[in-house]
């Protein structure tokens, strides 16, 4: 009897309740779940890691062109020169040496710019390409440079003329981002509600920040306006004081939105910092430098090239990361997803390309025709009045900002009101 009971048993078909097929359902959908997340956040630290990968890059391209501008002549004249280099290589090294290697560097970085452009999720193609693949890619790099060295010297001053524009337009970006980041910040410390505490910090930033302009304008008075000889210099002091006035006040208006100190004091201390660098930026032969060369190189004319090759490429790295500074007002407000990738490629090395142009231009102290000397950088008349068109163009940049709301508001038109006799009829 017990057989036939184990027999019944075992014929018996398995019942399993709709509860227990939705259960296991429910656990598969959230291990996929999982996985899935796992798989985003592992492709997103990846892409995150890239970008110090490509700066990284773009810090050792830097040092390459210096080394081409100042001592490959000597260390690599052993070596057999291409025609392109013409006799004993003098095309491909100091200034066209330069913009050689911008030019590879650019087109390194516009062609990342082209395969990333529109890439959107992090299971795209496009993403894997970005982030991984770096055996290939310097492959890629190592070529472009190479091939940029066999290009005839009349196509190398053209892009030298292209990389004006290019250096332009990368300044303009640098002073958007620059200035969306002051008014985050005095958003952040100076927020609509008010509270005590952040609108004291506000305020005490804000006075440090214009104590500090101060000083740093007494400062340039006195050590490059110390005669009425320096008239140029005087009139780029005396008009940066202006804008600071004119931005002081204008940040104080009613009716203007993201009214207050703090900001206006930080750009205030901005500008004033380039004014100042392109007082210095002068020829050390005027009598209004003071800090004239005397030929020789010392550790402090070393620290302040390291420092601006580094200044470079850190303007490069943060103005390429902030694409969101870039995106139009009716995109901003939009809800991230998980799979979204956490920043724009395609705008990451399209920046980094302008910065090809950019840094290019700062060791040839934007002229093509002339030479700089050993271990300068962005020194001449031309370089002075390239900063301090930037340093006018960021003032105007933010009291348009400040400005422009006010100017764009629709305007209403006041109604004439009806009298007693017309409401009666």
């Amino acid at each position: 009897m017990n057989g036939s009971v184990e027999a019944a048993t075992r014929t018996r078909p398995l019942q399993i309740s709709p509860g227990d097929l939705e259960a296991a359902h429910l656990d598969e959908l959230i291990r996929e779940i999982e996985q899935r997340s796992l798989f985003y956040y592992q492709e997103k630290n990846k892409s995150l890691r890239a970008r110090y990968v490509y700066g990284t890059i773009f810090l050792i391209i830097n040092l390459c062109a210096w080394f081409i501008r100042d001592y490959a002549q000597k260390a690599l004249a052993l070596l057999p020169y291409v025609s392109s280099c013409g006799p004993e290589g003098s095309h491909c090294f100091h200034t066209l040496g330069v913009l050689r290697v911008s030019l590879g560097c650019f087109i390194f970085y516009f062609i990342m710019f082209l395969s990333t452009w529109n890439t959107m999720k992090l299971h795209e193609a496009q993403n894997s390409w970005h982030s991984d693949n770096w055996i290939f890619k310097f492959f890629l790099l190592v070529l472009v440079m190479v091939a940029s060295f066999f290009i005839p010297p009349l196509y190398i001053q053209i892009y030298g003329e292209i990389a004006r524009v290019g250096a332009g337009i990368f300044l303009g970006l640098q002073l958007i981002s620059v200035i969306e980041f002051i008014t985050w910040w005095n958003n952040y410390w100076m927020p609509h509600d008010q509270s005590k505490q952040s609108c004291s910090f506000g305020l005490v930033m804000s006075i440090v920040f214009y104590i500090g302009s101060l000083c740093g304008i007494a400062v340039i008075y006195y050590f490059y306006a110390a005669s009425t000889a320096c008239g140029l210099n005087i009139f780029f002091i005396s008009w940066t004081v202006v804008l600071l006035i004119v931005m002081m006040v204008m940040s104080l208006h009613s009716k203007v939105k993201n009214r207050g100190l703090l900001s206006s004091g930080i750009m205030a201390s901005y500008i004033v910092f380039l004014c100042w660098s392109a007082i210095r930026s002068e020829p050390s032969h005027t009598k209004c430098n003071a800090h004239t060369q005397n030929g020789h190189t010392d550790w402090t004319t070393v620290l302040s090239f390291l420092i601006a090759i580094g200044a470079i490429v850190m303007a490069t790295f943060s103005t390429g990361i902030d694409s969101e500074s870039f995106r139009f007002e009716f995109r901003k407000d939009e809800a991230k997803e998980e799979d979204d990738i956490p920043y724009s490629y395609g705008f990451f090395h399209l920046v980094f390309s302008l910065g090809a142009m950019y840094f290019a231009m700062l060791f040839i102290s934007w002229n093509l025709s002339h030479s700089p000397q050993k271990w300068s950088i962005d020194v001449g008349w031309t370089s002075t009045w390239v900063k301090i068109v930037n340093e006018w163009f960021a003032a105007a940049i933010y009291l348009w900002k400040l400005i422009g709301p006010i100017v764009r508001q629709p305007r209403v038109h006041e109604q004439p009101q009806p009298t007693a006799a017309e409401v009666d009829r």
